[in-house]
């Protein structure tokens, strides 16, 4: 292997992996350990800062540098970057429209041929709607990122979805974006509690306030957190149900971000689902093709019934008096009712 070409194969090794031996190395490449050693010494001179730990357990690492040099990216990587540069010259971020374009068009310019037909067929069948979300300055992502990375207290001002305005002083722990909206998860100070904030409703006070420790992630994770809020926001009606399939075939038929799916084995698993009224909750429910109990939830119970009902007499099956909204048909103490 010539001596440029074993470069590039030794900086691609050295960016896919955190850390290599010496030894590992020179196999990879077919080369000596010393011929390592001299092709990171090249590679220094270059401006990579590959770093060096001597010893049995020492190795390599490329660190980071104070200029931005020359990445190498496999063909999925560069398709990648590509598509997430055009994602973000038309998404929700504001402020990086131009750069991000600036970007891709170098990125383009040595994109081979074959990949560069990759992304631009996904570009010309690729339709966006608009109005898919408020569109958040890159500043203010910038200014919680920081803080939440440094674990600085952040204080901001915020509106609610009523408009009422408030000053908040939370410990920021991360931010997290459902596709349409970014959302900040952090420990208010004065409530003493977990809260998550819609981005777009908040002005970040500047500079950020003391360092604080972090807690423990609340239950479920960040992610899980805002979509609990998200969904309880959502809907006038919730209820839980079990499901008799896996939690990875609900997930594939409920709607995102809204109804939280749980296993509970791994033929079963807990659904916290949502409708406007308890009626439209048993027609989604219905539309999911699976058997489930309902839990605890006598309007959603009686209204299954009743949905029951009206399928059979339009099927041809039993023809009697339709039952009255609200009538469970059933004792008060049956809490629990399968649809099959």
């Amino acid at each position: 292997m010539e001596t440029s070409a074993r470069l590039l194969r030794l900086l691609s090794l050295l960016q896919a992996r955190r850390d290599w031996s010496g030894a590992g190395l020179a196999e990879r490449l077919g080369v000596t350990t010393r011929t390592v050693r001299a092709d990171v010494e090249r590679l220094r001179s270059l401006g990579y800062p590959v770093h060096a730990t001597p010893g049995v357990a020492g190795g390599y690492r490329l660190g980071a540098g104070a200029a931005l040099p020359p990445l190498l990216l496999d063909d999925d990587e560069a398709v990648a970057v590509a598509i997430g540069l055009r994602t973000a010259a038309s998404g929700t971020v504001s402020g990086i429209e131009e750069t991000s374009i600036r970007a891709l068009a170098k990125l383009e310019q040595v994109l081979p041929a074959r990949l560069r037909q990759r992304v631009n067929a996904l570009q010309t069948y690729t339709v966006p709607v608009s109005g898919g979300g408020p569109v958040i300055d890159a500043d203010v992502l910038t200014v919680i990122s920081r803080a939440c990375r440094d674990r600085e207290r952040l204080r901001f001002d915020y509106r609610d979805h009523d408009s009422a305005a408030s000053m908040r002083d939370v410990e920021p722990h991360r931010l997290v974006s459902t596709g349409r909206r970014w959302y900040l998860v952090g420990w208010d100070c004065d409530r003493g509690d977990w809260r998550s904030f819609r981005v777009d409703r908040l002005a970040a006070r500047t500079p950020t306030g003391p360092r604080f420790a972090p807690h423990e992630p609340p239950q479920g994770g960040f992610a899980e957190y805002v979509a609990r809020g998200v969904s309880a926001a959502l809907w006038a009606y919730r209820a839980r149900v079990r499901v008799h399939a896996s939690a990875e075939v609900v997930v594939q038929r409920v709607p995102p971000t809204t109804w939280l799916v749980s296993a509970i084995d791994e033929e079963t698993c807990l659904v916290d689902a949502g409708a406007d009224t308890p009626q439209l909750l048993a027609v989604y429910l219905g539309a999911l093709d699976l058997d489930f109990d309902v839990i605890d939830a006598p309007e959603l119970a009686a209204a299954t019934r009743l949905l029951a009902d009206r399928y059979a007499r339009a099927a041809g099956g039993r023809h009697h008096a339709p039952l009255r909204a609200g009538s469970t048909g059933q004792s008060g103490s049956d809490q629990c009712h399968r649809r099959r």
